[in-house]
């Protein structure tokens, strides 16, 4: 896959808002979709950009879902407090991560083509991106926690097969192995603080 397309989508499933009629998965993805795509659209700086997505962001991603489940089973060895520090450090990494990358983006088109119910608490919203004179259709699944059917959030972002959170729960096993705990906070922070 386009390594250029990947990573776009790393960060594009942090940028959508909810509203209160969007309780259906499909029609909150496609929703999101459209708003999000505005902001790329607008005549305004990549900073200002960046701080809309962000504030999006907030809003309807399960950033402590993502950052606990990116920690693996290193989670459970480590203390209240360095959980607390972890997520802290992490949410800022997040936010500017992706939205820094995002907002070079302006206008992309995603279809939604379906939703599958895992169970109560889960649901899989397929969609297309479609493609243009510079890139290919892409196909994403979107993992949705529905526990609270009023409040979807985004969990995960599957393109073509390759999960993201998965990729970055691996990247960060690997930089805990080396490294320790310390050493990812250190890392993240370093690129937060940019």
């Amino acid at each position: 896959m386009n390594k250029k397309i990947f990573k776009f989508f790393l960060v594009f499933f942090l940028i959508f808002q909810t509203e209160s009629f969007a309780t259906n998965p499909s029609d909150f993805v496609q929703s999101a979709v459209n708003r999000a795509s505005e902001i790329l659209k607008q005549n305004i700086s990549k900073e200002e950009k960046m701080e809309k997505i962000e504030l999006i962001a907030e809003e309807v991603v399960d950033i402590k879902g993502i950052a606990y489940y990116s920690l693996g089973s290193h989670r459970k060895t480590l203390s209240s407090e360095k959980k607390e520090e972890y997520f802290k450090v992490f949410k800022k990494y997040f936010l500017k991560s992706f939205s820094s990358r995002l907002a070079q983006y302006s206008d992309p088109k995603i279809q939604v083509s379906s939703e599958k119910k895992l169970n109560e608490k889960y649901t899989i919203v397929s969609s297309i991106l479609l493609a243009t004179e510079k890139t290919p259709q892409v196909k994403l699944d979107w993992r949705i926690i529905t526990k609270d059917i009023h409040k979807p959030l985004i969990i995960d972002v599957v393109i073509e097969g390759v999960s993201l959170a998965r990729v970055q729960r691996e990247e960060f096993n690997s930089i805990i192995q080396n490294n320790n705990i310390d050493g990812l906070i250190n890392n993240l922070n370093e690129f937060a603080n940019k």
